[in-house]
């Protein structure tokens, strides 16, 4: 199969059962992430064979800890409702970040953020991202998705930072453990890691700013 073909078909069916395993029901999302988390967590302690893995893990462990204390909201009778609202917007917000960031680096990048990391991303492609990721963080308000606009719109101004330095982190392991991807998990596209890595740093921000700011 032709290798573009191939991941843009592989890349669809990750996207579908991201989105169908978050807002089937509460069971599926628990499910989706417990699954998400074990076979992140396989693909690190591969990528640290031999090396320190507590900071690996806790990369790890922490966002997908977290992430289950997401979908839940309160109802009008003082008890809670599960809703994923917030989890899919993050999801539209990242998908949306990595798809633009990429477009811009590929046609104007020149500028390179740590090239001695991941020597592809560039501010070029991150301004380009983040300004398409604040745009559908109105559009996903307005028209598909009932979440605060405020709240989506400060989430939309922090989460290509965040994303970034989760990309960031999981290259710098990847770079040290000499591999050029986490796995083989999603064809044409790596490891599950590899699809995972901007949510890293992204869920315990949004959580900190969700429950505590």
């Amino acid at each position: 199969m032709n290798e573009t073909l191939k991941r843009a078909l592989s890349g669809l069916v990750y996207l579908l059962i991201m989105w169908f395993g978050t807002s089937f029901s509460e069971l599926s999302f628990h499910i989706l992430f417990l699954v998400l988390g074990l076979v992140s967590t396989y693909e690190m302690w591969k990528l640290r064979r031999g090396k320190s893995k507590f900071f690996a893990f806790l990369y790890i462990l922490l966002p997908f800890f977290l992430i289950h204390f997401f979908g839940k909201i309160d109802s009008d009778n003082l008890d809670y409702i599960f809703d994923p609202s917030i989890i899919l917007l993050i999801f539209i917000l990242t998908w949306t970040f990595d798809t633009f960031a990429y477009l811009f680096g590929v046609r104007f990048g020149k500028t390179k953020i740590m090239p001695s990391i991941s020597p592809k991303k560039s501010w070029e492609g991150f301004i380009g991202g983040f300004i398409f990721t604040v745009i559908a963080s109105l559009i996903t308000t307005r028209y598909f998705l009932d979440i605060d606009n405020i709240i989506a719109l400060v989430i939309s101004l922090f989460l290509p930072f965040t994303a970034s330095l989760g990309d960031f982190i999981e290259s710098y392991f990847k770079r040290k453990a000499g591999a050029k991807d986490s796995g083989k998990f999603i064809p044409g596209h790596g490891g599950i890691l590899d699809r995972m890595d901007a949510f890293m740093i992204t869920i315990p921000a949004l959580y900190i700013y969700l429950n505590i700011i």
